[in-house]
């Protein structure tokens, strides 16, 4: 008789009971259903439908112009994918700040079209409002503090966050608040380590950095920046584990080579 391993889904109280027995949270993004089939067969905690989307998708600049409506398509196919991770899909910019009740129509949607397990939204006390609506609908949300890329007009770089002694105060009291709501867990984005480490060990919920350091909960990165994809994007904290946009590039070249010198396909390639 074949033993059936069977695969037991991601949840938030899987993640907080990591946190509570010390095991790191692992979390990429994903945006299409191969990826995503290759990054839940990896073994991945958690995949992010990220509004990086907007960047590397898309080719935008910022993540400000994606929609809700491309937000879902991307998560719908992410969906489609996972047998194992937890899926958070990426508010995007417009759908939730300064009208709460639109927040929560944004994240049914979400919810509803998708089949995401949760959403994650950018900010604290000014979005209050909206998460306390959006939690009270029974949609499970992660909060994102430290670097909030959808404000990046607002900061004009982006920088490393919360240096000064009042921006890191009241990134602690906002990663509190967002405990307090209700949140299951909080991204923290390029901040100093020191303070990632301070806010990890004030919360029960887990905290996932990127460029945070490594005293957090787990650690998210964009997938095709550590896969090597994408080439212009270098900070300190992006560890490459593979170059394939190398590998890509010369297997086109080839390809290209073969067409034009006639060599593919051959005789054992036609029918």
């Amino acid at each position: 008789m074949s033993q059936h391993k069977e695969v037991k889904l991601v949840t938030t109280h899987q993640l907080l009971a990591m946190k509570q027995r010390g095991e790191k949270i692992s979390m990429l993004t994903a945006y299409d259903f191969s990826m995503a089939t290759l990054l839940d067969g990896a073994g991945i905690d958690v995949l992010l439908v990220g509004d990086s989307a907007s960047n590397v998708m898309a080719g935008h600049e910022t993540t400000l112009p994606i929609t809700l409506d491309q937000m879902i398509y991307h998560a719908q196919s992410v969906v489609r994918a996972v047998k194992r991770a937890f899926v958070v899909v990426d508010m995007p910019f417009g759908s939730y700040q300064g009208n709460s009740s639109e927040a929560l129509r944004s994240a049914i949607r979400i919810m509803k079209e998708s089949g995401g397990h949760g959403i994650k939204l950018e900010g604290g006390a000014e979005i209050k409002e909206s998460i306390t609506r959006i939690l009270t609908a029974g949609i499970p949300v992660m909060g994102h503090l430290g670097l909030t890329p959808q404000s990046i007009y607002k900061f004009g770089t982006y920088t490393v966050r919360a240096k000064e002694e009042a921006e890191a105060q009241k990134l602690i009291e906002d990663a509190l608040l967002l405990q307090e709501l209700g949140c299951f867990a909080v991204v923290l984005e390029k901040i100093p380590s020191s303070l990632a480490k301070q806010v990890a060990e004030k919360l029960t919920i887990p905290v996932i950095g990127i460029g945070a350091g490594p005293d957090v909960d787990g650690q998210v990165l964009v997938v095709h920046d550590m896969l090597g994809i994408t080439k212009e994007f270098k900070p300190r904290f992006l560890r490459r584990y593979a170059e394939l946009g190398e590998l890509m590039s010369d297997a086109v070249t080839r390809y290209v080579k073969d067409v034009k010198d006639r060599n593919f396909p051959t005789q054992d390639e036609a029918y």
